[in-house]
């Protein structure tokens, strides 16, 4: 008789944990929303049992062996809860593909509160261009259960992994590592910055000083909480001489001469450390310089990252739907240096937006949209910033397009998440485009 498994949340990584899983172990997914009917029926043919319903803690008991997670589902939902106190193990699909890797697989496993998936990105696109043939997923959108029926011996992966990834490992050890940064965000989702940071160390944890840490060196909160890791460390800056550097708007790699940031399509110094960052690993990695000098002067910026829409008479349009949190939105404002319209709104998760104090000197207009509105119209008020309010993003937009002129720039940059009105910061996005497209020019 087949072990039982619960699967906790279907969505894009429950379904692929449940195809991996079911050759295996009896499978149960259970989920609160409908789900994709193809996905269901799919499932269901495979012989997995598929219940939506939101009575969940009386769904698990001992006769299940496993609970595999969907990360973004809390570490206190009480199904999580009663599988800890009936010591059944709770890891994540990430965790479960790790599981099934052959030990011979390198991965590079990308974190940090900004930046993770345009750094994963670029490395993935360095790499190829090198003839190294890695594999991409992660939180980027692939699930890396997905990943399995591509992996070999001796494979090469490339992996965005989120803090609600890193919350359900047990195991995973990448060979390189990549921090970013660290900031203050999805504090809704940990409780406290102090677990969120715990959380990110996460992705050191079972690294040896056989393994590398690539770690930003201008984030004081980087280099603290790395301070005792046990990988060997490669450090980027662009304040200071450093494994990758920029100096007089150059990027250099161990004193080698890279690329001219002239020369770079993606703009911004956050970007720059992005891109050292992932200089860092392609180099550890045999990557060519003529390699990395094609994919930076050919790559756009990844969808919904500060992405260039459109130019409409005279005014340019930016998709940075990914900004969830102000800490990005300060980022995408650091980029712009136009009179700029600014799209503001999401889920209430009742953060504060005085954050983006300090960096709205080039914002003559606000548009607010979604949950948080009101407080929006409030924080703008008391920086004596034009504000209004809108009921959806179409309208804030058409209203931002109304308001500028020749040289102004329309800038989505919500500083919010999306699931009050959007399933996800990509269909945001999308929609965001797709009016802009629409615009009359």
């Amino acid at each position: 008789m087949k072990k039982k498994v619960l699967v906790l949340g279907m969505a894009r990584s429950g379904y692929e944990a449940a195809k991996v899983l079911i050759k295996d172990y009896d499978v149960y997914v259970i989920d609160a929303k409908p789900q994709d009917e193809k996905h269901v029926q799919e499932l269901e043919n495979l012989g997995v049992k598929i219940e939506i319903t939101t009575d969940t803690v009386n769904k698990i008991d001992k006769t299940f062996s496993l609970l595999v997670k969907n990360p973004g589902i809390k570490y206190d939902h009480p199904i999580v809860l009663r599988a800890k106190e009936l010591e059944i193990p709770v890891i994540n699909e990430l965790e479960l593909a790790y599981s099934r890797f052959p030990k011979s697989v390198q991965i590079v496993a990308v974190t940090g509160s900004n930046g993770k998936t345009t750094t994963t990105t670029i490395i993935y696109e360095i790499l190829k261009e090198s003839g190294l043939n890695p594999l991409l997923g992660g939180n980027i959108g692939i699930p890396v259960s997905k990943l399995l029926e591509n992996v070999k011996e001796n494979s090469l992966l490339v992996l965005e992994v989120s803090d609600h990834q890193l919350c359900d490992v047990l195991t995973f050890r990448p060979k390189i590592a990549v921090l970013t940064n660290i900031f203050p965000v999805h504090l809704d989702f940990h409780d406290s910055y102090e677990r969120y940071k715990e959380i990110k160390k996460r992705i050191f944890a079972k690294q040896t000083n056989a393994d590398l840490a690539v770690i930003n060196k201008d984030n004081q909160e980087s280099l603290l909480l790395t301070n005792d890791i046990n990988a060997k460390k490669m450090y980027f800056s662009t304040q200071s001489k450093e494994d990758a550097y920029l100096k007089n708007e150059t990027i250099y790699y161990q004193n080698e001469k890279i690329i001219s940031i002239n020369d770079i399509l993606i703009k911004g110094r956050h970007n720059y450390e992005n891109i050292l960052a992932a200089i860092c690993v392609c180099k550890k990695l045999g990557a060519s310089t003529s390699s990395i000098i094609t994919v930076l002067k050919r790559f756009p910026g990844v969808k919904h990252r500060l992405q260039f829409v459109k130019k409409i008479n005279g005014i340019k349009f930016y998709n940075d739907s990914k900004a969830t949190n102000c800490e990005s939105t300060k980022i995408a404002l650091s980029s712009i240096e136009e009179p700029t319209c600014l799209l503001l709104g999401g889920l209430d998760r009742g953060h504060s937006f005085n954050d983006l104090k300090g960096c709205l000197q080039n914002v003559i207009y606000v548009a607010a949209f979604g949950q948080t509105k009101e407080r929006i119209k409030s924080f703008c008020q008391e920086e004596k910033i034009p504000c209004d309010t809108f009921s959806n993003l179409e309208q804030a937009t058409i209203a931002c397009y109304n308001k500028a002129k020749k040289g102004t720039t329309i800038l989505l940059s919500p500083a919010c998440a999306s699931w009050d009105q959007y399933a996800s910061f990509e269909e945001r996005g999308d929609e965001f485009i797709n009016i802009v497209n629409h615009l009359e020019g």
